[in-house]
């Protein structure tokens, strides 16, 4: 006798593709090292641990009873008041608390908005190549992921005029990523200043994702100035983590800056879905802000400069084109015309010892690239992948 079927699940969420980046991992399993160890530069994870001063705060925090309670469901009032004024520093604008929430990393953030702005039938324009996380969730939601195609020849700087021509009466938000994942191009205040006032013309959302605003380069200023306009409220969402900037990924520590009645929305959701965030991490972040700021600058230089590194590594090599580097990220183009990025990357790690990620993982049209995530290793290690990529064929 046949067993039965089992029970259906939701098929948007079997329709949407699987976490990509243990594929990749997958393949370094089959790395011999024959070439030294290897160089992982695939997922975006901090080159070296946060500062003691940090994880005794931590420490001292998790030891404390009152941390084992529920605390708020926007998070803790002592990391809302400290990321409140540090925002209203960054931004030259004054942002108060109660416009804060305190999700379980940026993830979290961008999936508790995504719920807030549209629903089931709904589009969302996401900047391409994206961030395959914010293209899963909305599949997963039963709302389109639009593509917004940027240009490598404009440095992946998203069209607003493009942009504008994507937009139907279905469209409710537009996701802006700077400095981007995965390109590491930073979009230009102007740039972002023209989805504002875009978005705010045809009454849609403006969601700025800012994982990896401390890592802008120097002399970048502020990124925009959108927090300071009257009328933000009625059309921003930004979004942030304090994963990179204080290399703390596993305490999984974000944050949402939006208009009270908007997170009086999303407060709905995260309370179904986290109830609170965890609270040890918070009193420690609450107090690293100010208490790590020094180390945060230095590692912010440290990390631009590799970026100028990698390129000069790759520099001298035929074929292998760096299209865009910033922040945590350098997006290439590989010579191997005709050859899947899948296949390119498979034969990298596993003949040379090197882990980046395909470009598909990205988006359509994305082939002939690859993503390298160059804060994951020192200088050192960025170094020897002149010698690693030097004679590679397919």
């Amino acid at each position: 006798m046949p067993s039965p079927s089992p029970a259906p699940l939701n098929p948007d969420l079997i329709d949407t593709a699987t976490p990509p980046i243990p594929e990749a991992q997958g393949w370094a399993r089959a790395y011999d090292g024959r070439r030294g160890p290897l160089i992982d530069l695939s997922q975006a994870v901090p080159g070296s641990p946060p500062p003691a001063a940090l994880l005794e705060r931590l420490a001292e925090a998790a030891g404390r009873p009152d941390q084992t309670r529920y605390g708020a469901i926007t998070g803790d009032l002592a990391l809302r008041e400290a990321y409140a004024a540090e925002t209203s520093a960054f931004y030259g604008a004054p942002i108060a608390p109660q416009e804060i929430a305190i999700t379980a990393g940026c993830n979290q953030a961008y999936v508790v908005t995504m719920m807030a702005v549209a629903h089931a039938g709904d589009n969302v324009l996401l900047p391409t190549p994206w961030y395959f996380n914010h293209e899963m969730t909305l599949n997963m939601l039963g709302v389109e992921p639009r593509p917004l195609p940027c240009d490598p020849e404009q440095a992946f700087v998203p069209d607003v005029a493009t942009a504008e021509s994507l937009i139907d009466e279905r469209t409710r938000a537009i996701v802006l990523v700077t400095p981007n994942n995965p390109t590491g191009a930073v979009y230009p205040p102007a740039t972002i200043a023209a989805f504002a006032a875009l978005c705010r013309r045809r009454k849609i959302w403006l969601v700025l994702d800012e994982t990896y605003r401390d890592f802008l380069p120097d002399g970048a200023g502020r990124s925009h100035e959108l927090f300071a306009a009257s009328d933000w409220r009625d059309s921003l969402i930004g979004l942030y983590s304090f994963s990179k900037a204080y290399a703390v990924p596993g305490w999984r520590l974000g944050a949402i800056t939006a208009g009270e009645a908007v997170l009086a929305q999303i407060g709905k959701v995260l309370d179904c879905i986290q109830i609170s965030p965890v609270r040890a991490g918070q009193g420690a972040i609450a107090w690293g802000i100010d208490g790590i700021r020094a180390w945060r600058e230095a590692n912010r230089a440290e990390i631009n400069a590799r970026a100028g590194l990698f390129r000069q590594t790759l520099a001298p090599l035929n074929g292998w084109n760096v299209l865009a580097a910033g922040a945590y990220f350098a997006y290439l183009a590989h010579p191997f015309e005709g050859v899947p990025a899948a296949e390119v990357v498979r034969r990298l790690v596993q003949e040379r010892g090197v882990l980046a990620l395909p470009g598909p993982y990205f988006g359509p049209g994305q082939e002939r690239h690859l993503r390298i995530a160059i804060a994951n290793v020192g200088a050192d290690r960025l170094g020897e992948l002149g010698d690693r990529l030097r004679g590679f064929s397919l």
